[in-house]
């Protein structure tokens, strides 16, 4: 199966510093996610560490129909603003995963 075939996932573990501003960054990265084909498949519920020392605060996990749909995603003007209103609002690891 190709690239273009295979669905892809970008997980995100958050750390949020303003809830108030992450509101507004939520607000926007939601429409972005919709307009480029991805779906939320976990935003910030309960999670446990199993194995390891990552004990992540929030887990965001988002699936896209390709890894060209997730980075289209990404380097989008409208994930853009979003990006921008949870400057400083928030710490983010981001990691883009093309699955099976």
């Amino acid at each position: 199966m190709s690239e273009s075939q295979r669905p892809a996932y970008i997980v995100v573990d958050g750390r949020i510093h303003d809830a108030a501003a992450m509101a507004r960054y939520r607000e926007l990265a939601t429409v972005a996610v919709e307009q480029y084909g991805g779906r939320y498949l976990v935003r910030g519920g309960a999670c446990e560490t199993l194995e390891g020392g990552w004990s992540p605060e929030r887990v965001v996990i988002v699936a896209f129909p390709s890894m060209a749909a997730a980075r289209s995603f990404y380097e989008s003007p409208e994930y853009g603003a979003a990006r921008a209103a949870r400057q400083g609002a928030a710490e983010f690891e981001m990691l883009l995963v093309e699955g099976l």
